[in-house]
């Protein structure tokens, strides 16, 4: 019997070398090849002795994942990745044995060769399926019902219903506290992305007044390659100049469009270019290179900024994505 299994990419960076190599890759790298230990006991005792000041439900943590990489994931089973910035799972089926080898990197040399199937967008998920999804863990299982609607999603491009119940198989070693941050993290990128396009400018535009900028945002219709004008005075005729490009949609942007838009400024202004939808690594070589100081803001660099900027807000900013502080007992 298959199973189903979810590969971090190391919260996104490793995501775009997953899909070009056709692998799935962690970490650990001082372990050697894993095919040198007999047992998991042997693994643990390897992982205390490398990391001395990892506690033992640490240990015993990272040497399960080892194991399951390379010994428990069958070929083909279904395995997912996830990218946080564009909000884009991963999917394929495993196509073979665990292999030491630096692909990846000297950093990822555990390795299982994967075959791509396809992309599933985060937003057209059912809100159980997020939620069983939102697992710090390096590896975990996945409940078939839950692959069975990523498999629908991928296939017809539209919002699928929750198909039952879609808990985690499983009981999931970790930081509970941080994963009630991830999770909550991952769940204000879905408001924020549900948000329609004047309201996501108009929220670009209430983060920089937190910031100390006044702002003028454009008017719907052609823009010329700015949404909003942002500086000490709020007409652009003091410095800082920062010229603000926002683009609400599911693809990434990638190098032409950061060439357009800086094809439109000038010498002393500085950009931010906001996509909801992430940039290509193209489009960020592109923005390392630009002769204006130019930041890219993703999704999650947005929610990042919403949350420590958020008491600050204005109410009408604040209003557009409404958020409750809570506090839970913390013990050392």
């Amino acid at each position: 019997m298959t199973k189903s299994w979810m590969v971090r990419a190391e919260r996104g960076v490793l995501f775009d070398a997953f899909k070009e190599k056709e692998v799935v890759a962690i970490g650990w790298a001082e372990l050697g090849n894993l095919q040198t230990f007999k047992n998991r006991k042997a693994i643990a005792e390897e992982v205390a002795r490398c990391w001395s000041e990892m506690k033992p439900q640490g240990v015993a943590m990272v040497a399960g994942i080892l194991l399951r990489f390379s010994t428990e994931i069958s070929i083909g089973d279904t395995v997912v990745t996830y990218d946080p910035s564009r909000r884009m799972y991963l999917m394929g089926e495993v196509g073979g044995d665990y292999r030491f080898d630096a692909l990846i990197g000297n950093d990822y040399p555990h390795v299982r060769p994967v075959r791509w199937q396809g992309e599933v967008s985060r937003d057209l998920l059912s809100v159980e399926s997020r939620n069983s999804l939102g697992s710090i863990s390096t590896l975990f299982l996945i409940a078939d019902k839950v692959v069975a609607e990523m498999r629908k999603a991928m296939t017809t491009g539209e919002p699928t219903k929750a198909l039952a119940s879609a808990a985690v198989e499983e009981a999931v070693e970790e930081d509970v506290f941080e994963s009630m941050a991830n999770r909550a993290h991952e769940f204000i990128k879905d408001k924020v992305s549900a948000l329609s396009w004047d309201d996501m400018q108009e929220l670009v535009a209430g983060l920089l007044r937190s910031l100390g900028y006044k702002t003028r945002v454009s008017e719907a219709g052609p823009d010329r390659g700015k949404d909003i004008i942002a500086s000490p005075d709020g007409f652009g005729f003091e410095a800082p100049r920062i010229v603000v490009e926002v683009k609400h949609r599911k693809g990434a942007m990638g190098a032409p469009e950061i060439r357009s838009f800086l094809g439109g400024r000038h010498p002393q202004d500085k950009g931010l270019y906001v996509s909801t939808g992430g940039f290509t690594r193209e489009a960020r070589y592109e923005a390392e290179r630009a002769n204006i100081p130019l930041s890219l803001m993703d999704m999650d660099e947005l929610v990042r900024t919403l949350l420590e900027q958020y008491e600050k807000l204005d109410l009408e900013t604040q209003q557009r994505v409404p958020l409750r502080r809570i506090f839970v007992p913390a013990w050392s």
